[in-house]
C-alpha cells in the first residue's frame, strides 16, 4: 500500500497490515517526491542559473568523442546519420537532470529506510521517522547544536 495523503494509515490499521505481511510505503516516503522536486526549483532560483546550464555542452562534447572514437576503431560499423549521432551525443536537459535528481534521491531514501527497518525489524513508517529522527541529529551534532 501506498499513502498518497498524510497519514491516512492509523497506527491500528497499520499494526494489522504489518501483522498480514502487507508492506506500506509511508507517506513521508511516498510523498516526498514532490518536495524533492520543489528543493531543486528553490536551488536553481537562489542560484539564477538553469540546472545543466553549466554542463549540457560538456557532456555532448565528451559523448561525441566518445562516438567518434568508436566510429573510427570497430571494424564494420555502419556510418550513423546527423540525427542519430545528435541523440546520442545530446547533453542532459533540465528536465533529464530533474528527473536524475530526484531518482538518486528517492533511491537513497529507500535503501535507507529498508536497510534500518530490516536491521531493527520494523515497519518502513517506524524506520522512516527514525532515519529522519537521526538526520537531524546527525545535523545538530556537526553544526554544534547539541549536545
Amino acid at each position: 500500500i501506498a499513502e498518497a495523503a498524510n497519514g491516512p494509515v492509523t497506527y491500528a490499521a497499520d499494526k494489522i497490515l504489518s501483522d498480514k505481511g502487507i508492506l506500506i510505503i509511508p507517506d513521508i516516503l511516498c510523498n516526498a517526491g514532490g518536495v524533492t522536486v520543489s528543493y531543486f526549483e528553490w536551488l536553481k532560483n537562489l542560484s539564477h542559473v538553469s540546472l545543466g546550464k553549466m554542463q549540457r555542452r560538456f557532456d555532448s562534447a565528451s559523448k561525441a568523442g566518445l562516438v567518434n572514437l568508436f566510429m573510427q576503431h570497430v571494424e564494420n560499423v555502419k556510418h550513423l546519420d546527423e540525427e542519430k549521432v545528435a541523440k546520442l551525443t545530446a547533453g542532459a536537459t533540465e528536465r533529464d537532470l530533474v528527473y536524475s535528481g530526484l531518482e538518486e534521491t528517492i533511491h537513497i531514501a529507500y535503501t535507507s529506510i529498508r536497510k534500518t527497518a530490516k536491521s531493527n525489524d520494523c515497519t518502513f513508517r517506524i524506520a522512516a521517522f527514525a532515519d529522519a529522527i537521526n538526520k537531524v541529529a546527525v545535523s545538530y551534532k556537526e553544526l554544534g547544536v547539541w549536545p
